[in-house]
């Protein structure tokens, strides 16, 4: 784990020790109402910008003077599930697909697209949610990422230089701040931003034999927007539950 994620983790567990009851019974002493509900469905629209830095490209084990690349940016559609276990502990997963394409810099920009590939990052966070207003109710978050790479090509540049290219797939770390604001009855709009820090290797399989690796930090930004809609799980399936108002 690099310096910059220890001091953001140190940072968020901070805040997170000042904000958080400081006895159970505190964080337990509300319940949701029934308009609010234990569970909540987000639909939203996700820009996923790659913060990329290339560590090294290789070529059969020596290092390329002046090669780099640089990942794509992608927008897609996204969802999210998220799990109150009080008014303002909550566990979040996140998830969507994505393309994106891994283009040269450098030495390396002359060739254009180096590869291609679709993602699945889905992350999960525990959350911390700032309940003083019934309306704005920020929320920040922490947890991990893990990113598969599937159905992986050679880009353009590389055609007839390399058979095929093999993306490790990586766990990461994620921070996240977000906020929902109530729409009325169970509907809210959701704003969130997340910073995901992970690295992983690009091998290229070179048609002559050996190979070109790059260890690449891929550290995107997931920028969404969308409508959530808030439940008891009980509610949903007619179980008609009766809840405790908030005090």
């Amino acid at each position: 784990m690099t310096k910059r994620t220890w001091i953001a983790t140190a940072a968020v567990a901070a805040l997170l020790a000042w904000a958080v009851p400081a006895t159970p019974a505190q964080a337990y002493k509300d319940r949701m109402t029934p308009s609010q509900g234990d569970f909540m469905v987000r639909i939203l629209g996700a820009a996923v910008v790659p913060d990329t830095d290339v560590d090294s490209i290789r070529t059969n084990g020596v290092l390329t003077p002046g090669a780099d690349a640089d990942v794509t940016d992608a927008y897609v559609p996204a969802t999210t599930l998220t799990y109150f276990f009080t008014p303002n502990i909550a566990a979040e997963l996140f998830c969507c697909v994505a393309e994106h394409e891994i283009d040269g810099e450098g030495t390396f920009a002359a060739l254009g697209e180096l590869a291609e590939t679709w993602i699945f990052p889905p992350t999960l966070t525990l959350q911390y949610h700032f309940t003083g207003s019934r309306t704005f109710k920020p929320y920040l978050g922490a947890g991990v990422t893990y990113i598969a790479f599937f159905d992986e090509d050679v880009g353009n540049g590389l055609t007839g230089v390399a058979t095929g290219v093999d993306i490790d797939d990586a766990w990461g770390f994620a921070l996240q701040a977000g906020v929902d604001i109530a729409l009325g009855g169970n509907w809210h709009f959701n704003a969130d931003v997340k910073k995901i820090f992970l690295n992983t290797d690009v091998t290229w399989q070179l048609a002559g034999g050996g190979n070109i690796v790059a260890d690449v930090d891929l550290d995107p930004w997931v920028f969404s927007a969308g409508f959530g809609y808030r439940f008891h799980l009980a509610d949903l399936f007619g179980g008609g539950a009766r809840h405790e108002p908030l005090k």
